[in-house]
């Protein structure tokens, strides 16, 4: 797999067994999770066999011997339309009448009043069974779920190891040097490159003359002697090398860089807005936008909005695609009680190793991308996170190039347009804006909105971010 020299055998071979280990827990997590695809449909409403059992309730409690009308009976048959017609009838209205009643029924039964509210009380504790049995369907759905998100992190994480480039045996010589003129020795080194060109390192270091180093100092070394590249220390890792030998993570910068201007406003009325957005960078290599609607205006739905941000953010943090990311959040909104307050969800990541941006949405507005040829829209879905068990996030890619643009927008900036089809209208504005630095294009959007209703009747927030290539 790896093509390097002897020394470095023993440790091709920990991963290959590292891959293969990762991968096996993969296929267990998805044979877990298909042991429960036989029963994981949750029922949809009161079932024959529930309204059998609320008949012979009722008949054991009022009727007796008493066989005039044969209503049990009779709905016992296989093709007994009254059975079907009697269910449907309580779940549409939430009560049996006594017109829903058949004739014979009506005109024989001396205890119709009795009968008829016995059965109304068994189809309610029917239908109250029905739910808890729906609410731990859906509890054990989305367990499976994650199995199912798990699985696909670990196995995606194994091909990336089988895939990675060993570079070791080829820089070795060059970092041993570099290190070394700076009064500073590598005991051990592992330098990996994976299949999007990033590069990471892990160095055993210390100094050799008493003095401490700063980490980011090592990592200008690291890229002086890879070739004048840009690397950094990665998080978590130690900040200073010293006499004791320790491993630091080196990561080696993207060759773009993102900036990003937000101006937003909230309904009128509301000191509050129902919007929330992120920008933040959890890795060199990835820079992640995100804007967030929640239902309504006002301090509410900043709540909910907030929140779906938040859950988003640490989801990706964790090493979460983002694809499975919003699967999740859209699930734990979804269980998260009975009453639902749905978020839209509007998610940009672009890699600055290679300049591809993956738009994922849920229910969000459309995004446009700014080029020097025009303006491209990206659209998606109507269905909002937290409404239905099964919603996939909608993914959509582009490659960026240098200057390009890409403007996010909430539900508010493109109902404040004229016209019917706004999504159009948004477009040729934007074809004739200026390309300027993020922040004022940010605001003259947004004040373009703004111009066309006396009063602000939607949270209004709009997000551009700019590309370019590091120098």
């Amino acid at each position: 797999m790896f093509e390097r020299k002897s020394v470095y055998k023993d440790m091709a071979n920990i991963h290959v067994y590292t891959a293969k280990k990762l991968s096996d827990m993969a296929g267990s997590l998805e044979e877990l999770a298909k042991t429960f695809d036989e029963e994981s449909a949750a029922g949809k409403g009161l079932s024959r066999e529930d309204g059998l059992a609320a008949m012979q309730m009722a008949g054991a409690m009022v009727c007796g011997d008493c066989n005039r009308c044969n209503l049990y009976s009779d709905s016992e048959k296989e093709d007994s339309y009254y059975l079907y017609y009697l269910l449907r009838a309580f779940e549409q209205k939430g009560i049996v009448d006594y017109e829903d009643m058949p004739r014979l029924f009506r005109e024989t039964c001396k205890r119709q009043s009795d009968y008829v509210g016995q059965l109304n009380r068994n189809l309610g504790k029917a239908t109250m069974n029905l739910t808890w049995k729906n609410r731990y369907l859906e509890s054990r759905d989305a367990i499976v779920s994650q199995f199912r998100e798990l699985a696909v992190i670990l196995e995606e994480f194994s091909e990336q190891i089988e895939q990675v480039v060993d570079l070791t045996p080829t820089k070795e010589r060059a970092v041993r040097k570099a290190f070394a003129r700076h009064h500073m020795i590598v005991e051990h080194m592992l330098i990996l490159e994976y299949d999007n060109n990033q590069k990471e390192a892990f160095l055993t270091v210390r100094t050799n003359h008493g003095r401490c180093v700063m980490a980011r100092e090592a990592a200008q070394i690291l890229g002086q002697a890879m070739g004048k590249e840009l690397w950094t220390v990665a998080k978590n890792s130690k900040s200073i090398v010293t006499r004791q030998a320790s491993t630091i993570r080196f990561l080696e910068e993207g060759a773009y860089q993102v900036l990003m201007g937000v101006a937003k406003t909230p309904k009128s009325g509301e000191t509050v807005s129902g919007d929330n957005f992120t920008f933040c960078q959890n890795t060199p290599g990835q820079v992640v936008m995100s804007l967030s609607d929640g239902m309504g205006t006002g301090e509410r739905a900043g709540r909910e909005s907030q929140r779906v941000i938040e859950l988003t953010e640490q989801l990706l943090e964790a090493g979460y695609m983002p694809r499975s990311a919003l699967k999740l959040v859209n699930t734990v909104l979804l269980l998260a009680g009975e009453e639902q307050h749905p978020a839209t969800i509007d998610l940009c990541c672009i890699d600055l190793y290679t300049g591809v941006l993956e738009i994922m949405k849920m229910g969000a507005a459309a995004t446009f991308l700014i080029r020097d040829d025009g303006v491209e829209v990206l659209q998606a879905c109507d269905v909002p996170a937290g409404m239905f068990h099964q919603v996939e996030p909608v993914l959509l890619s582009q490659k960026l190039w240098e200057d390009d643009r890409i403007v996010m927008v909430s539900d508010g900036v493109l109902d404040s347009l004229p016209g019917e089809d706004k999504e159009r209208i948004m477009m040729e504005y934007l074809e004739g804006i200026i390309k300027r630095n993020p922040q004022n294009m940010a605001d003259e959007i947004l004040e373009f909105a703004e111009q066309f209703a006396e009063e602000v009747r939607d949270d209004m927030t709009v997000m551009v971010a700019g590309i370019w290539k590091k120098s």
